[in-house]
């Protein structure tokens, strides 16, 4: 009769965590999403994004049943992510001010300010109402915009980040 221990593998072994802040020793094995700084700081921002989408959204209505400013809002959010990702990429690990301007602004403010829910809500309203063709242009064009203005944001932040001399 064989008999299975449980040991854990050596920390050689373990693969590296994105995650995880080893610099800090009282939350070494801890992920990031499970600490309440960072969850408090997500909160935060998704509670401003989410406010100022709702501003605009109140101050220019859906038409026709397609929602013209939850399209520009997703797309200039795809588009401000985009830049802010890659300049953060650039400046260094993902740590201290990096990360928490990440999910302050990336994750809080721009995930609350952005919305596929109501990008869904306006294509199904379109559909009900026998728009199915229109419905579909809507969301395909939503999606591809967004998708290129993120390409875009890339490309801007890109202009400005530090060129290092090449040997």
């Amino acid at each position: 009769m064989t008999t299975r221990t449980d040991t854990p593998m050596p920390d050689d072994q373990l693969p590296s965590d994105p995650d995880v802040d080893v610099s800090d020793p009282s939350t070494a094995m801890r992920p990031v999403h499970l600490r309440w700084r960072y969850v408090g700081l997500v909160a935060i921002g998704g509670a401003a994004g989410t406010a100022l989408r709702d501003v605009i959204s109140s101050l220019l209505p859906a038409q026709g049943g397609a929602s013209w400013s939850i399209f520009w809002i997703n797309i200039t959010g795809a588009l401000a992510l985009g830049v802010l990702l890659e300049a953060l990429a650039h400046r260094g690990p993902d740590a201290g001010r990096r990360r928490v301007l990440r999910l302050l602004l990336g994750t809080g403010v721009l995930g609350g300010f952005t919305t596929y829910s109501t990008l869904a809500e306006s294509t199904a309203a379109l559909f009900l109402d026998g728009h199915g063709l229109a419905g579909t242009g809507y969301a395909l064009l939503t999606v591809l915009s967004g998708a290129i203005a993120t390409a875009v944001g890339l490309v801007v932040a890109g202009w400005f980040r530090p060129r290092t001399e090449e040997a």
